[in-house]
């Protein structure tokens, strides 16, 4: 970690803490280290801006980067994929069977990455029928809420148990004992990019009215927390973290009634036992006491790492994965990065890097690819991200690496 207190000559209100090799530092985007300035000129950013080692470009507010505010809320801050999160399970299913195992549907892993296609739909695709939700009940809509996102909630049922698209992932993956593990990646699909963008143009014609206490040109338009915008804003991000964590639980249920199903009859295997489950969001803001205020902590591409709290830190499909547990660094607001963090952008990666490039790549690992539109593929090749290890070592002091799991299969919507 360093800690940057000016930058050309600038001054900021607060420092920025990095947990970045300083070399590394460099070679981010323009864009990015913008981002981070202005963070730190934000008249309401607490004690200081903790960025993480996957830092990278984003809206606003670089995705890798945790703010800890008073008084105030920013949609921008946690982003328009609220709740995007992971969800893992490990299992003692040795994973050497879905490369070895014959099906009449070819290798136990390729049956299986199909079976997992036909039951849970990617990309813009929703279920065509009404789908079991449990935390729909548990809140409460009236008219005085939003009428445009009230219709959305309509379309959340056939949205539950979906994948999405991007970066969003189900990975049946070998631990280094050579046992399966189940890592799925999604978050609140349309429906938190839809109270975003809600609830950031709100807060731009507030701070209008404000006199823009802050530049435009950040785009970090703001809710003071104890006006009812900022309620309201704070009430509709929670219901789409809860869409997001019912979201990655139901797809779990799911890879783990097709992964059960098949090894029980292909493999023989009856005895099959699962550890415990880790569902946790890497895009929201919460309050946290933090040096003896509380605070609102937006992590916007950034984990919960408290001490003793698991976690998950991905790589690029093809590459290495981590389960961690957090070591409560107060410095990083108990944060830890929540990836690799992006080298090229989408657009940048697909001319770089060819569909045929990134298939070859993964055949020669190994690994078994699930995705109905292979023309975009490139965005997503292990190549646009960062080295997993070097993130993983620049947090040294954040979060403590307690299982690392390589791909085996990966779905991509």
């Amino acid at each position: 970690m360093f800690l940057l207190t000016e930058y050309r000559g600038q001054k900021l209100s607060v420092p920025a803490k990095l947990w970045l090799y300083e070399d590394d530092f460099d070679s981010i985007e323009d864009s990015a280290k913008e981002q981070i300035l202005n963070l730190c000129n934000l008249p309401f950013a607490y004690r200081h801006v903790a960025i993480m080692p996957d830092v990278h470009s984003g809206y606003g507010m670089p995705i890798g980067g945790v703010l800890a505010t008073e008084g105030v809320i920013i949609p921008n801050a946690v982003g328009v994929d609220i709740g995007c999160g992971m969800c893992f399970r490990e299992t003692d299913i040795p994973a050497s069977i879905l490369t070895e195992m014959d099906t009449p549907n070819g290798k136990l892993g390729a049956a299986m990455v199909g079976n997992i296609m036909r039951s849970i739909p990617t990309g813009f695709s929703h279920h065509k029928t009404r789908q079991p939700s449990e935390f729909l009940n548990d809140w409460e809509i009236t008219n005085k809420d939003p009428a445009d996102l009230r219709k959305e909630i309509d379309r959340i049922p056939y949205q539950l148990g979906t994948l999405g698209g991007g970066n969003h992932f189900i990975e049946l993956q070998s631990d280094d004992d050579g046992k399966l593990g189940i890592m799925v990646h999604s978050g609140s699909r349309n429906f938190g990019y839809r109270v975003c963008g809600y609830y950031n143009r709100l807060a731009k014609r507030i701070n209008q009215r404000m006199g823009d206490p802050i530049p435009k040109g950040y785009d970090l338009a703001f809710l003071p927390v104890d006006d009812g915008e900022g309620q309201a804003y704070i009430k509709w991000m929670r219901f789409a973290l809860a869409f997001a964590r019912e979201n990655r639980q139901l797809m779990m249920e799911r890879v783990v009634d097709i992964v059960v199903s098949m090894v029980k009859r292909y493999a023989g295997i009856d005895d099959i036992n699962f550890g415990p489950q880790i569902n946790a969001h890497h895009n929201y803001a919460d309050l946290e006491n933090h040096f003896g205020k509380k605070v609102w902590v937006h992590r916007k591409g950034a984990i919960r790492a408290q001490d003793g709290e698991y976690g998950i830190i991905p790589g690029a499909m093809g590459s290495f994965s981590y389960i961690v547990k957090g070591l409560g660094n107060p410095e990083s607001f108990s944060s830890a990065s929540h990836g690799a963090g992006r080298i090229y952008s989408r657009n940048k990666a697909k001319e770089e890097f060819s569909p045929e490039e990134v298939i070859g790549d993964l055949r020669e690992r190994g690994v078994i690819l699930g995705k109905t539109k292979k023309s975009d593929i490139g965005d997503e090749a292990r190549f646009a991200y960062k080295d997993i290890d070097r993130v993983i070592a620049a947090e040294a002091d954040l979060v403590e690496p307690v299982k690392r799991l390589k791909t085996v299969a990966v779905i991509k919507g």
